[in-house]
């Protein structure tokens, strides 16, 4: 066991080594598979402001798209769905 491997054994949960959920854990929901494909389209969506933002670089456009794809994270994200 290296040394990395043995401070991860003493100072992580186990539930860290296996990426398997706690059953009572507050964010139980960051290791499913909807959750992760979820966060996946929500990254691709940063990617494509991101990329709107540069064509179209003024303060007042980049400031909205920003806002606008943050409320959209937001909502993508949601708890409830």
């Amino acid at each position: 066991m290296n040394p990395k491997e043995w401070l991860h054994r003493l100072f992580l949960p186990s539930w860290t080594r296996d990426q398997s959920p706690d059953r009572d854990h507050p964010h139980k929901r960051r290791f499913t598979r909807v959750y992760r494909r979820k966060r996946g389209i929500v990254r691709n969506l940063w990617i494509a402001s991101g990329l709107a933002m540069i064509v179209l670089a003024t303060p007042a456009m980049v400031l909205a798209i920003t806002m606008g794809t943050t409320f959209l994270s937001f909502v993508i994200l949601d708890e409830t769905a």
